[in-house]
């Protein structure tokens, strides 16, 4: 899901802790000592940097596209984008990338290059409104004019680049098997930093960097302090003074990351707030900068000045349930996002509102799959509003989020209703789902789909305007269903495939101490692959004769949970209520 905003949790705190409790979970855990996940995951092998002979090389995944896309497409002609610059655009390889990331297309109000966000990237819809005509309505015509589109295998090459940030250096994981090409071994990318709106415009939180061990995948929190209670013009807070109205956000953070969401503690707003220095937080250290891991009181701005910033210790959790103290009370989401960026602007006069100032909590999943260590870096600016009068609210409905269970080696379909709020004005809808959710789509009460999404990685951010209204009486009227197909192992041919297929070995690695990390395998990965076995002791049944031993008893049921190897059934999006509507008017 690419943005999210206000709406409750005290539903799904209670829905996850009784799951958790149910099925033997934990949602709790100790803190990560130095900030890294203390268990290793090898959840992916990195590229093998030999290359075959003949085998095509590259530099780097943008030296991939710059030969790939724009010289084989011919984009660097002379007469295209060559010598001759069309439309002020210069595609040769000295100058492409200063000429394309985070420049304002001559032609549209759309970056060249977003980074991170190819729905927003002017040159990317150009070229996609050509490989898959009718998809993607964009100014002027589809490139290459006059040449075949791109394939999809170089289209997905460009969307990966960009999603994965645009970085002029180094691989990103996944293109070496997408393009069959040789390239370095992928490391971890830090994403360009977020530049902060002008001050009289908005403000920046800064999540405090913590490591991620290679080939690891850990998800966590920790706490931070802000306030901004002295550097918000007056005109964008509320009647108290303590709350400011925002009407656009935005997220960037590094491609590792699954997703990052921030919580607002209701006990903020107690007298006296939440107290910093609880025991459940743990010691605050610096994080970053030259006083990496010294103490620091989260509330000294003066700490941390060389350049790092103050946080809680950072424990592994699900989604911050139970994380805190219980003084602390619920929480409510105030921003997040499950790609490294993502950009809500709400329509004239819906406004969000969040206080200015408390303790906010940093929910961060995240997976590293190659060799090298990394750091986790997230950043997230509101902007200001004066226009406000209808207050956002959004759709987060997780419940049916563990319902996915297909068993393994087949394929199955789920679908849940969502009914919306009478008068309910939508204008932004998303799935999510992990790897083994193929197509998500929704539809409404009588048949009309109106959502159509094929990437768990990138799902489809639905936006409408004028917002879809539902102001029926009838609660029919008022419904989204939203359906996923899932795969649990099943090859490209259709075949068992037991590299896809639930594993309990590899539950255990990518989710060693938290809720969704187990489960009674009932098929072979090894051996009769396919075949009936009876729990991980059994083996036996599944080799390939009497006695042979080259059997394995892995495979289990799509099973619920945190980790990638989980998975996940769940709409957001968001939308307003119009009195009028509301009321019938």
């Amino acid at each position: 899901m690419k943005s999210m905003t206000q709406t409750s949790r005290v539903a799904l705190l209670a829905m996850m802790a009784a799951l958790a409790q149910a099925c033997g979970g934990s949602s709790g855990g100790g803190p990560v000592q130095g900030g890294s996940s203390p268990t290793p995951v090898p959840t992916s092998t990195p590229a093998d940097t030999a290359c075959e002979p003949g085998q095509e090389s590259f530099a780097s995944t943008r030296d991939a596209v710059q030969q790939r896309v724009f010289e084989r497409g011919g984009c660097t002609q002379d007469a295209c984008h060559g010598s001759n610059g069309s439309g002020g655009l210069r595609l040769s390889a000295d100058v492409s990338y200063a000429n394309l990331v985070g420049v304002r297309s001559n032609a549209s109000a759309l970056s060249r290059v977003e980074i991170g966000d190819e729905e927003r990237s002017f040159l990317w819809l150009k070229l996609a409104a050509a490989t898959r005509p009718g998809s993607y309505p964009v100014a002027g015509s589809p490139m290459p004019i006059g040449r075949p589109a791109i394939s999809e295998q170089d289209l997905e090459l460009l969307r990966l680049w960009i999603y994965a940030g645009a970085p002029e250096d180094g691989v990103v994981n996944g293109t070496q098997a997408l393009i069959d090409a040789c390239l370095p071994d992928p490391e971890p990318i830090e994403i360009a930093p977020l530049p902060s709106p002008a001050p009289a415009q908005g403000f920046q939180l800064v999540m405090p960097e913590w490591k991620l061990d290679p080939s690891s995948e850990f998800e966590g929190c920790f706490a931070t302090w802000y306030d901004v209670s002295d550097r918000v013009p007056g005109e964008f807070l509320d009647a108290n003074g303590t709350q400011f109205a925002f009407g656009a956000s935005e997220v960037r953070q590094d491609p590792q990351s699954h997703h990052v969401f921030l919580y607002y503690p209701t006990g903020n707003f107690s007298p006296g707030g939440v107290d910093v220095y609880d025991p459940a937080f743990g010691q605050w250290t610096c994080r970053g900068g030259s006083e990496d891991g010294a103490s620091c009181d989260p509330k000294d701005a003066s700490d941390c000045s060389g350049g790092g910033l103050c946080a809680s210790e950072l424990k592994r959790s699900f989604g911050c349930i139970g994380y805190g103290p219980s003084s602390a009370g619920f929480t409510v989401l105030i921003g997040g996002a499950g790609q490294p960026v993502s950009r809500s602007d709400y329509p004239a006069g819906v406004y969000g509102q969040l206080p200015t100032t408390g303790v906010i909590y940093w929910n961060s999943h995240a997976f590293n799959l190659t060799a090298k260590p990394g750091t986790m870096h997230v950043a997230l600016n509101y902007e200001y509003t004066d226009d406000r009068r209808y207050a956002v609210s959004g759709v987060s409905d997780f419940s049916a989020i563990f319902r996915p269970n297909a068993a393994p080696y087949t394929r199955e379909t789920y679908c849940n209703d969502h009914v919306l709020q009478r008068g309910t004005r939508l204008f932004s809808l998303s799935t999510h789902t992990h790897k083994r959710g193929k197509h998500t789509w929704i539809t409404l009460g009588d048949g009309t789909q109106i959502y159509d999404n094929h990437s768990y990685t990138d799902p489809v951010q639905a936006r409408w305007e004028p917002p879809l209204a539902f102001d029926s009486p009838d609660p029919g009227q008022r419904i989204l269903r939203y359906c996923g197909t899932y795969e649990n192992g099943i090859g490209p041919d259709g075949s068992p495939d037991p590299e896809t297929v639930t594993r309990l070995s590899k539950l255990r690695k990518a989710n060693p101490s938290s809720f969704g990390n187990t489960c009674k395998p009932v098929a072979c990965t090894a051996g009769r692959v396919g075949a009936a076995c009876d729990g991980e002791d059994d083996d036996a049944a599944c080799d390939s004769s009497p006695g042979a031993g080259d059997g394995e008893c892995d495979a289990c049921p799509i099973t619920g949970g945190e980790s990638t190897e989980n998975e996940m059934f769940n709409l957001f999006g968001l939308f307003w209520i119009d009195p009028a509507g509301a009321a019938g008017g």
